[in-house]
C-alpha cells in the first residue's frame, strides 16, 4: 500500500511544473519581481520533487515500472530546476 501511495504522489509531481504555463499567460506574471519569485519557487519544487522520487524509489522500495518512469522524468525536472536556480544566481552576481 505504501508503494502505491508513493507512486501516486510521484505521478502528481510530474504534472505540477506544467502549471506555470497558464500562470505565465497573465501580464503580472511577466513583470520583474514576480517572475523571478515564481520561477524560483517552481525550480525549488522541482528539485524537492526529484529528491522525493529518488527517496521513494530507494528507501521506500517503490520500484515498479511506472515509478521508474517517474524517477527519470522527475530527475530531469530536478536538473532543470537546479540549472534555472544556478542561472538566476549567477545573473544576480553581476
Amino acid at each position: 500500500m505504501k508503494e502505491k501511495i508513493l507512486t501516486i504522489v510521484s505521478t502528481v509531481l510530474l504534472f505540477v511544473p506544467w502549471t506555470i504555463l497558464p500562470l505565465r499567460s497573465f501580464e503580472w506574471a511577466l513583470e520583474s519581481p514576480v517572475a523571478e519569485i515564481m520561477i524560483s519557487c517552481y525550480a525549488a519544487f522541482m528539485i524537492l520533487g526529484g529528491a522525493f522520487t529518488i527517496l521513494s524509489y530507494v528507501k521506500g522500495k517503490a520500484q515498479n515500472n511506472w515509478m521508474k518512469v517517474c524517477l527519470v522524468i522527475n530527475c530531469l525536472y530536478a536538473a532543470g530546476g537546479a540549472c534555472a536556480l544556478g542561472l538566476m544566481a549567477t545573473q544576480n552576481l553581476h
